[in-house]
C-alpha cells in the first residue's frame, strides 16, 4: 500500500506539506522567528500521538466505553548532535469519560503501540516508546 505526499517550499524557512486527500500542514524551523507551522522533527512527534490517538479512541469505542475526551502529551528526547535523532518519546494519555477502567484503557493503549500505529512500528526501531496515562472519571 503506497501514499504519496509532497511538501511545497512557500517563502524564507515555511513549508506546507500536502497528504493524499489534500488536506495540508504548515511546517517552519524550530528556531526561525515569525513563521507559524510546527518543526518536521514535531510533526514526527504528532504524528505519532496522533496515530495512537486514532487507535485508542478506536478501541475504547468497540468496547462500548464511555469516553468523553483523550489528550496524549508527547516528550521526546533528541540526541545533542545531527542527526538530532529521537532515542527517547514517552506518550502521556489523558483519557476522560464514565466508569473507564485501567484495564481497559492499558489494553488500548498497548493494542495500539504494538499492533495497529503505523508510526511506532516505524520509530520503535530508534527510540525507546513509553506510555503512561491518567483516566479523569466524569459524572
Amino acid at each position: 500500500m503506497a501514499k504519496q505526499v509532497s511538501v511545497k517550499w512557500l517563502e524564507k524557512r515555511q513549508f506546507v506539506g500536502i497528504g493524499g486527500t489534500k488536506r495540508a500542514v504548515v511546517m517552519s524551523g524550530q528556531d526561525e522567528e515569525n513563521l507559524i507551522g510546527v518543526s518536521p522533527s514535531e510533526l514526527l512527534l504528532i504524528a505519532l500521538a496522533g496515530c495512537s490517538a486514532y487507535d485508542v479512541v478506536s478501541i475504547l469505542e468497540k468496547k462500548k466505553t464511555k469516553l468523553s475526551g483523550l489528550t496524549v502529551n508527547v516528550t521526546g528526547e533528541q540526541e545533542a548532535d545531527p542527526p538530532w535523532p529521537y532515542r527517547r518519546i514517552h506518550l502521556e494519555y489523558i483519557v476522560r469519560g464514565k466508569g473507564l477502567t485501567d484495564k481497559a484503557v492499558a489494553d488500548a493503549i498497548h493494542l495500539s503501540e504494538t499492533k495497529y500505529c503505523s508510526v511506532a512500528a516505524t520509530v520503535r526501531p530508534t527510540a525507546e516508546i513509553t506510555t503512561s496515562f491518567q483516566i479523569v472519571e466524569e459524572e
